[in-house]
């Protein structure tokens, strides 16, 4: 039984976690999108200007 290939495309503000920076999945996704699964990501990047710290709510560094 072949697994069936899935693509899912979003469009996400890369976001700090203290000294990380993360990709946060929409908690909409969790129906198709589980804990321990083999995923792939590609990073297009859109706009190489960070956000500003009024717009983030939080220190921009």
């Amino acid at each position: 039984m072949t697994a069936q290939k899935r693509q899912i495309i979003i469009t996400k503000r890369i976001a700090k976690h203290g000294k990380d920076t993360i990709i946060v999945v929409p908690k909409s996704l969790s129906g198709i999108i589980k804990p321990g699964m083999l995923t792939q990501l590609t990073i297009d990047i859109l706009n190489e200007t960070p956000m500003q710290e009024e717009e983030t709510g939080g220190t921009a560094q």
